[in-house]
């Protein structure tokens, strides 16, 4: 996800941002007081278990079988949880000129409703593990155990959750689980310009440019890298620019939740990535739950972003539970 530049946490505007948080009050929120936490327990076992089934597959670069085999397990889950499912198809063009077979997949929970709010992430693979520090590997598919499948594998168990949830009926939205596609075919850092964004996201580019008709959605809650071991998930920058009421909205729920030790009140870098069209091309406000690691040498995004370590030995199960958890909160909290 993110390339190293304007898709990475922008590194002038990041470093005036983080130098000047610490000295900040916490932002202000909208919610003086705290909702009740919801009844609902999010499994962390069985979304670790989604983050799994994905990745053994391989790795889910463009055009491979291991992502049109990922596209249709991905598809026939969410119908297991009774999401209506629609795919998306487009032929997208690469950086490099390279014709993807892309599919966008939308599952819609409770489609009958008319108010929607909508989860999303990317499932697709990096093809290159750019930013692994054996240069050896530059060339090699990430497994994209969290920057990929950890998202999606959120979604699901939230999707299983309220399907399986007693009062399922009484939701007052409808959620749409939207599975976007080549989003990591972004230039990488050995080609010779590496500076185009707009090579990054190119699935929800082009489900922002052709929303299925009459869509609209309260807001958009992005969940990209949301399994990391030792992740937090500061107030992202173009989140808060965009759509600052939601960034409260959701930092208030995992406070609720008992999560508030990884949504801290601080302000993370700026982001380029899939609510980026969202915001400016669908009109949909949409945030981005994405982690910072402040002490990272390696990468803001942490230790495994874009190397061949983006394995399952890295995803922790209390992350996955805190993301989860504040996303259900959202959801059962909904009016």
């Amino acid at each position: 996800m993110k390339n190293h530049t304007l898709l990475y946490y922008i590194a002038v505007a990041a470093s005036v941002v983080l130098a000047t948080a610490s000295c900040k009050n916490k932002p202000k929120t909208d919610a003086p007081t705290l909702p009740r936490a919801v009844e609902t327990s999010f499994n962390a076992d069985s979304a670790w278990a989604f983050c799994n089934a994905q990745c053994d597959f391989g790795p889910r670069t463009m055009n491979s079988e291991a992502h049109e085999k990922c596209l249709q397990w991905i598809t026939g889950k969410f119908k297991t949880y009774n999401c209506e499912v629609k795919q998306q198809k487009a032929e997208l063009t690469g950086y490099d000129g390279t014709k993807l077979n892309a599919t966008n997949i939308i599952a819609s929970f409770r489609p009958e409703l008319t108010t929607r709010i909508m989860l999303c992430a990317h499932y697709d693979s990096r093809p290159w593990a750019d930013n692994d520090p054996n240069p050896a590997n530059h060339h090699t598919p990430v497994m994209a155990a969290n920057d990929g499948a950890s998202g999606v594998a959120v979604m699901l168990e939230v999707a299983r959750m309220l399907n399986n949830a007693a009062k399922s009926d009484t939701l007052s939205v409808g959620v749409d689980f939207v599975c976007f596609d080549a989003e990591d075919w972004g230039t990488p850092q050995w080609a010779e310009d590496n500076n185009d964004g707009d090579t990054w996201a190119l699935g929800a580019q082009y489900f922002a440019a052709n929303l299925p008709e009459g869509y609209e959605a309260r807001y958009a809650i992005l969940l990209d890298m949301v399994g990391g071991e030792g992740a937090q998930f500061h107030r992202e920058g173009m989140s808060v620019k965009y759509a600052n009421a939601i960034v409260n909205k959701v930092w208030e729920a995992a406070k609720a939740a008992g999560y508030g030790s990884y949504f801290p009140d601080s302000e993370g870098g700026y982001v380029t990535d899939d609510h980026i069209p969202l915001n400016q091309v669908a009109g949909i406000a949409a945030i981005d739950i994405i982690p910072f690691y402040a002490d990272c040498q390696q990468s803001s995004f942490g230790p495994t972003w874009h190397t061949v370590n983006d394995d399952m030995s890295h995803i922790d199960r209390t992350t996955l539970k805190a993301v989860g958890q504040t996303m259900l909160q959202v959801i059962l909290s909904e009016r």
